[in-house]
């Protein structure tokens, strides 16, 4: 097998990677937005609250003669408390007295207040996270395959299914659609409105916290700036796929990874790697506008007509 092809095939696995953690970060995105119609900004700073908590305990869970990735669960805790927090003390407020504009600089706010609050308590500067996984690296043939890269693609798929599966066939994940379809039947057939956001930001918060493990297996490094970049490439992957589609979510997520991967394989050794990093984020945003200009409702999302 020839090295081009080896390479190609190596960024592939990287593009799923990271396209992984842009899938459960937009499916905070798409969930949030699905109930409510509000673009939760602060959705990526969540994954950088996961990722400090998970810093902090990791050593301790070391000491213990744990596994490392056990940290996981009180950042999972820590960014469902923190997204049911900024639900209740600034989103219901506005959603009962304000309007769409009004929640969506609430929203940018809320991002701004996670990111200079923890910037204030841990600096600004980058600190490097413990090692989370040991794994083995995965041959195939001449091809080495990343373990922390297949566990990755695995976990993001699975949660996709799960999630899938979990909004369509139980009581809650009924109720969390009929909330989506119109608020005011759903109250009338009993079901309480302000429970169930308050559950879909709960879900979301949560995937931030898994988003916070995988993203911090694959870059060991840990900033209060790190989820403002990533937040706004999973809303456009949220947008790509379908915003309110969880399927459409994955596979958003997932193209948006492939295309930052290959570009900056293939378009950075033509420019010499000089403007990689910021060629390869110019093409993500300027799919965004193709998709907005071409197809607003993305690959897999529903033209929706406004009623008058």
């Amino acid at each position: 097998m020839s090295n081009q092809i080896l390479m190609f095939i190596s960024q592939i696995f990287n593009g799923l990677k990271i396209g992984s953690v842009y899938s459960l970060v937009a499916l905070g995105y798409t969930m949030v937005y699905g109930i409510i119609r509000l673009i939760n900004f602060a959705h990526g700073d969540f994954i950088m609250v996961g990722s400090y908590v998970m810093m902090l305990v990791i050593p301790m869970i070391i000491a213990a003669g744990l596994p490392a990735w056990l940290a996981v669960v009180p950042a999972v805790i820590m960014c469902v408390a923190v997204g049911v927090i900024v639900e209740k003390a600034a989103y219901k407020p506005v959603r009962e007295r304000g309007n769409s504009m009004t929640a969506l600089i609430t929203a940018i706010a809320m991002s701004l207040l996670l990111e200079n609050g923890s910037q204030a308590v841990f600096g600004a500067d980058y600190k490097t996270m413990p090692t989370i996984f040991h794994l083995r690296n995965v041959s195939l043939g001449e091809l080495s395959i990343p373990g922390d890269t297949l566990l990755t693609i695995v976990l993001g798929v699975l949660i996709m299914v799960g999630l899938q599966l979990y909004v369509t066939y139980t009581k809650r994940g009924r109720a969390m659609r009929a909330v989506s379809e119109d608020k005011e039947a759903a109250v009338l057939m009993g079901i309480k409105v302000n429970s169930t956001i308050t559950l879909t930001f709960a879900i979301g918060s949560g995937l931030a916290g898994v988003a916070a493990l995988m993203y911090c297996a694959a870059y060991p490094q840990v900033s209060p700036m790190m989820g403002a970049m990533l937040g706004l490439k999973a809303f456009v992957a949220a947008v790509l796929g379908g915003i309110g589609s969880i399927p459409g979510a994955m596979i958003g997520g997932l193209a948006i990874g492939l295309i930052e991967s290959l570009t900056k394989a293939y378009i950075g050794t033509i420019t010499a790697g000089v403007i990689t990093s910021a060629f390869s984020d110019a093409i993500v945003f300027g799919i965004l506008i193709v998709v907005l200009l071409v197809k607003p409702s993305g690959i897999m999302g529903k033209n929706e007509g406004e009623k008058v």
